[in-house]
């Protein structure tokens, strides 16, 4: 009997098998939330608030759709740097997408 492990995951970090997909790892996603905000950076979740630092406002993107605004956030993608920590009640998400360190900077 053959046994396949497709995921796992460590100190609350998920780790895929290689080759079944793109393996995201770290605290960056970009985090849909009520009212059509979408807000992407390093992502903390304490005392019923999301923190996101290094953010950026996703303000638009024209000619693709979410996963292609997700894949190459350079490709007919308006992002807008955040100055300031971003604080968001956590009633408040939508859903949030995982997205590599480096996504939108």
């Amino acid at each position: 009997m053959e046994q396949t492990i497709e995921t796992i995951e460590i100190n609350g970090v998920k780790y895929e098998r290689v080759g079944s997909r793109p393996v995201v790892t770290g605290k960056r996603a970009v985090v849909v939330v009520d009212r059509g905000w979408i807000f992407a950076g390093d992502v903390t979740r304490e005392n019923g608030r999301i923190l996101i630092d290094r953010a950026v406002w996703v303000f638009r993107w024209e000619g693709v759709g979410f996963d292609g605004m997700i894949k190459d956030p350079k490709n007919k993608v308006t992002l807008r740097k955040m100055d300031n920590r971003i604080d968001i009640p956590a009633d408040s998400e939508i859903f949030s997408v995982p997205v590599g360190d480096a996504w939108g900077l």
